[in-house]
C-alpha cells in the first residue's frame, strides 16, 4: 500500500513538473508577443530649406529677439503746404495777407517710420526720407518710454539715415548687422515696424530676390522680399533666422501685393560708419561716361561676349583720362569684381574711397589689358561743399529729376515715359515751398513740353534766381499746375 501510493505520488508529481515547464513555456511565448513592438512603416523626411524659422515652425523666438531694438518714429516737421481754415480757402491768402498782415501760419507736420538700434548706446538705422524734414524726433521703444533723437547724418542717394538717442547717454536693446550677401532667393525673413502706426508688427516672408533696380538712382541694389511692407515700416529692419539685420526696409510697388524692398545690410554698413566718423558721405569718381554693352556692340568690338561696360567718352584730366582708359574699351573687371552692366560699375566707383587705386580690366583691341586708376571724389560732392569744405547755395530749381524709365513708369502706374519724376526736393527751397513733392512727375514746363531729360535740361539750363515758372505735374491720377519764383525762400 505504501509503495502503490508512494508510486502514485511520483507519478504525480512528475506529471506536475511537466504540466508546469509546459505552462511556463506558454506564458513566456504570450509574454513575448505582448511586449514586442511593432516595426513602425519607414517615412522619410520632409526636405525643408536651409534656413527654418525653429524646429516648431514658429518665428517667435526670433521675434522676441528682435522686437526691443525696432523702434517707432514720430516726427514733426515744417514746411509743407499751408493751414488754411474755410475762410482762407474762399478769400485766399493774398486776401488774408492784406487784412491780417501775415501769411497763415504752416501747420507742423506728423510723420511716423521705424527705424533699428544697431549699437546699446543709442545709435539706430533709418530711412533719409523719414527724418530728412523733422525738426523735433520722438523715439517710442517697445516698453512704451519716449526719447529724444538727433540725425547725426543721412545719405538721401541711398535713403539712409543715422539716429542717436538721448545722445548717447542711455543704454539700449540692439540688433547686429549681418551679411546680406550670404542671403540666398528663398530664405526666411521678417520684416519688423511700425505700419500706420502699429508698434512692433512682425510680419513673414522670403527673399524673392536680390540685387533689384528700381529706378531710384545709381546705387539701386535691393533685396525684394513678400514679407508684408507698409507704409510706417520705412527704416524698419529685415532679419534673418539668426537675428541678424540684413535689411532697412525701404519701398513697396504702388498697387504691388507682396512685393517690398529693403537696403541690403552690407551697403547699410558702408554709409552707416561714414555717417558715424564724418556725418557725410564721400563717393569715388572715375570720370567717364558709360553704356549698357549690347549684343550688336559687343560683336562691332570683337569682344568675347556682351558682359562689360562700353566707355562711351573719357571726360579730360579725370582718374580715368590720367590712367589712360580711352573711349571704346570694354570694362569687364573693377578692383577685382566683373562688371556685368552700367549699375555694377556706377556702384562700384561710387563706393571707392576717393584717393585710393583700382585695378581696371579692359577689353581693347581684341584683347585684356590692366591699368591702376586713382579714383577720385565726384565732383558733385565736391561742388556741394564748395571750396572750403563748406555746403554752397542750392540749385535755383531747388530739386532733382531723374527720367522714368519703363520700370519707374511701372512703379507709378503712368501710361508713358514722358516727362521726368522729381527725386529729390531741397529743404526750404521754393520748390519745397510750392508744394513740389519726390515722385511728381513733371510734365510742362512754362507751358512748354517734357518728354525726356534733354527737354527738361533744355528748359531749365538758363533758369536763374528771380525767373518764374509754372509747372504741370502729375500726381498719382491726379494732374496739378504749381508756380514758384527760382531760387526764392518761404
Amino acid at each position: 500500500m505504501m509503495q502503490v501510493r508512494h508510486r502514485t505520488l511520483v507519478v504525480m508529481l512528475a506529471l506536475a513538473v511537466v504540466i508546469g515547464v509546459a505552462l511556463g513555456a506558454f506564458a513566456a511565448g504570450g509574454s513575448g508577443r505582448m511586449v514586442r513592438p511593432m516595426a513602425a512603416p519607414l517615412v522619410d523626411a520632409p526636405i525643408l530649406p536651409v534656413q527654418m524659422p525653429l524646429t516648431t515652425g514658429s518665428f517667435s523666438k526670433v521675434a522676441d529677439l528682435v522686437k526691443p531694438a525696432v523702434i517707432n518714429i514720430n516726427t514733426v516737421s515744417k514746411g509743407g503746404q499751408p493751414g488754411r481754415t474755410p475762410f482762407e480757402e474762399f478769400f485766399g491768402e493774398e486776401f488774408y495777407r492784406r487784412f491780417f498782415g501775415e501769411a497763415p501760419e504752416r501747420i507742423p507736420q506728423r510723420s511716423l517710420g521705424s527705424g533699428v538700434i544697431i549699437d546699446p548706446a543709442g545709435v539706430a538705422l533709418t530711412n533719409a526720407h523719414v527724418v530728412e524734414r523733422a525738426t523735433e524726433i520722438e523715439i517710442i521703444t517697445l516698453d512704451g518710454s519716449k526719447h529724444k533723437a538727433k540725425v547725426v547724418g543721412l545719405d538721401k542717394k541711398t535713403d539712409l539715415a543715422v539716429l542717436r538717442l538721448d545722445d548717447g547717454k542711455g543704454k539700449f536693446a540692439f540688433i547686429r548687422l549681418g551679411d546680406s550677401d550670404k542671403m540666398q532667393v528663398g530664405d526666411w525673413v521678417i520684416a519688423v515696424g511700425s505700419p500706420f502706426g502699429l508698434q512692433a508688427t512682425v510680419t513673414a516672408g522670403i527673399i524673392s530676390a536680390k540685387a533689384r533696380q528700381i529706378g531710384q538712382g545709381p546705387f539701386d541694389d535691393f533685396l525684394q522680399t513678400d514679407a508684408a511692407i507698409n507704409p510706417g515700416n520705412s527704416g524698419g529692419p529685415l532679419v534673418n533666422m539668426q537675428g541678424e539685420v540684413v535689411g532697412i526696409n525701404t519701398a513697396i510697388v504702388a498697387g504691388g501685393s507682396g512685393i517690398g524692398f529693403a537696403i541690403p545690410s552690407n551697403m547699410a554698413r558702408k554709409i552707416y560708419s561714414e555717417l558715424l566718423a564724418k556725418g557725410k558721405v564721400t563717393r569715388g569718381w572715375l570720370g567717364v561716361s558709360i553704356q549698357p554693352l549690347t549684343p550688336e556692340l559687343a560683336k562691332s568690338f570683337n569682344a568675347r561676349d556682351n558682359k562689360g561696360v562700353l566707355i562711351s567718352d573719357v571726360v579730360g584730366d579725370s582718374p580715368a583720362g590720367k590712367a589712360g582708359l580711352q573711349p571704346g574699351d570694354i570694362l569687364i573687371e573693377f578692383d577685382g569684381k566683373k562688371m556685368e552692366g552700367p549699375a555694377d560699375l556706377q556702384r562700384a566707383v561710387g563706393f571707392t574711397i576717393p584717393g585710393s587705386s583700382a585695378r581696371v580690366k579692359v577689353w581693347r583691341d581684341q584683347g585684356e589689358k590692366s591699368v591702376d586708376v586713382k579714383i577720385g571724389e565726384a565732383p558733385e560732392e565736391r561742388e556741394a561743399r564748395g571750396p572750403n569744405g563748406q555746403r554752397g547755395t542750392k540749385s535755383a530749381l531747388g530739386m532733382d529729376v531723374r527720367p522714368i524709365t519703363p520700370d519707374v513708369a511701372r512703379q507709378l502706374n503712368l501710361r508713358s515715359t514722358d516727362g521726368v519724376v522729381v527725386a529729390r526736393v531741397d529743404d526750404g527751397s521754393a520748390a519745397a515751398e510750392a508744394g513740389i513733392q519726390r515722385g511728381d512727375v513733371i510734365r510742362e514746363i512754362n507751358r512748354q513740353k517734357i518728354r525726356s531729360q534733354s527737354d527738361f535740361d533744355r528748359l531749365t539750363k538758363d533758369v536763374k534766381e528771380g525767373d518764374r515758372l509754372t509747372l504741370l505735374l502729375q500726381r498719382g491720377p491726379m494732374s496739378l499746375y504749381v508756380a514758384f519764383t527760382a531760387g526764392s525762400r518761404g
